[in-house]
């Protein structure tokens, strides 16, 4: 992608001049981003979708009773009437299970695949919403169908309303207000305070990036880091020849709180584990994800180009190869090869063709998972 080429997508800006201008920094309404956009599954496809149970869907309505929420999956009669108003179902992830909806979702991608994360779908009939709320991600609000109603404003009371089943602000002060059509899209940074609301029925699309907090983080990494510990800190074992006789055998040895910061430490200041770590983090796929591995026999005779499965995550640093949660060592002429494979999320038969024995040998075992698909 060329970073520097104005988008209509982006109201006319580059992908260069929104990041340094609005990302994390300030919202932007774009009017008609996609020109003639119309939803890429109509109102059954996302029902059906809600029904499946590797599928994360959500029911949320505002009636007499209050605000009510349900998970899914949902069967068809379990959704009230469509003419009935104020009420919202939320389907995550439709670009793990659309090849038109992961279609969009990479028009998103001068933004690293490390951040980018979903696209949801919101249903919704009159007057249906989720309140006004706050996420803790960035996010375009891509209108598909009908219209909704946007109130946004920096929110600096976040306090919510108790005894919810959500986290709605107690005292929503928004400071504009917008009408999206199909093909608008509002962005905003983290933190803003917004609220949607149907102006009778509406489909929207939210693009959504993660943000992992810095506690999340530590544990990620420190959980997948006891699992190699033994092997990064070495076998040394503690020994104390100069240990004397003590009064107080209930005091931990100096000598032994010394031995076990060293061996932290060591783990620690790998900079080889510390990437693999995170690399295989960002990369792999969401709980709810599983591939179909080919079946035996049913491998192409002679390898053509090959294209990554919609639901791979692949990412690369200056040593290694991240897909699906695994890591490889990669360097020289492979390397620029896989590194293409993530950028492009495709190589063409020729580019395979130039890739050393050992590239092809991985490349066929992804086959083999369902990790990627030949293009022939």
């Amino acid at each position: 992608m060329d970073t520097q080429h104005p988008l209509q997508l982006l109201g006319g800006l580059s992908p260069r001049q929104f990041m340094k201008r609005h990302w994390q920094k300030k919202p932007l309404l774009i009017r008609q981003a996609i020109p003639g956009f119309k939803p890429l599954l109509d109102r059954a496809a996302l029902f059906a979708l809600a029904a499946r149970e590797e599928v994360e869907s959500r029911l949320l309505s505002q009636g007499p009773k209050g605000w009510q929420f349900r998970q899914g999956p949902f069967e068809r009669r379990a959704f009230p009437s469509l003419k009935t108003p104020d009420w919202t179902m939320l389907v995550q992830g439709v670009d793990l299970h659309d090849d038109a909806v992961h279609a969009l979702m990479q028009q998103f991608r001068f933004v690293p695949d490390a951040r980018l994360d979903d696209v949801m779908i919101s249903y919704a009939t009159d007057g249906g919403g989720v309140g006004p709320h706050f996420d803790s991600y960035d996010v375009f609000l891509l209108q598909a169908h009908g219209r909704r109603r946007w109130r946004i404003g920096r929110q600096k009371d976040l306090s919510l309303v108790e005894g919810l089943p959500l986290k709605i602000l107690a005292n929503f002060q928004p400071e504009e207000e917008y009408v999206l059509d199909p093909g608008d899209m509002l962005y905003l940074p983290p933190r803003w305070a917004h609220d949607g609301v149907a102006v009778g029925e509406c489909m929207t699309y939210s693009i959504g990036f993660r943000q992992p907090g810095r506690g999340e983080l530590a544990r990620e990494l420190l959980q997948r880091l006891a699992e190699d510990a033994e092997d990064a800190a070495g076998t040394a074992v503690y020994r104390d020849p100069g240990q004397p006789a003590v009064d107080s055998p209930g005091g931990i040895p100096p000598g032994m709180m010394a031995f076990a910061r060293d061996a932290l430490q060591a783990v620690l200041d790998d900079p080889v584990e510390l990437q693999c770590l995170l690399g295989e983090y960002l990369s792999e796929p969401k709980a709810n994800v599983w591939f179909e591995a080919v079946a035996q026999g049913a491998m192409p005779t002679q390898m053509g180009g090959v294209t990554l499965d919609r639901r791979s995550r692949m990412m690369f640093d200056d040593q290694h190869i991240f897909i699906n949660g695994e890591s490889y060592r990669a360097s020289g002429r492979d390397a620029l090869l896989m590194r293409r494979l993530a950028d492009e999320r495709r190589l063409s038969a020729a580019e395979v063709a130039r890739a050393s024995q050992g590239a092809r040998s991985l490349i066929t075992n992804w086959l083999e998972a369902g990790w990627i698909h030949d293009d022939q």
